[in-house]
């Protein structure tokens, strides 16, 4: 089925109603900090001290990359008259 989107839906919702998942790497470096990077998103990268604040933080950026390509998506499609579609990949 195919939608015409004239308003944004929230990150929130849209990443809760696909239930979207991502590859995480993460990796300790020689200071003790850890560095991640996401697979699927390019330029999500990130630090921390703890694991679990390095995958917070990754999180972080991968919304905001979502949410910033969303935004762009949504201004061209309000001016071309794009439909978006949802899929399924496995």
């Amino acid at each position: 089925m195919f939608l015409y989107c004239k308003k944004m839906v929230s990150l929130q919702k849209f990443l809760k109603e696909y239930n979207m998942e991502y590859t995480a790497i993460i990796e300790k470096t020689e200071d003790g900090w850890y560095i991640a990077h996401c697979v699927e998103i390019p330029n999500a990268h990130t630090q921390g001290e703890t694991v679990e604040e390095v995958k917070e933080n990754l999180k972080e950026a991968i919304e905001l990359i979502l949410e910033c390509e969303r935004e762009i998506a949504m201004r061209k499609a309000a001016k071309n008259k794009v439909f978006f579609s949802k899929i399924a990949v496995l």
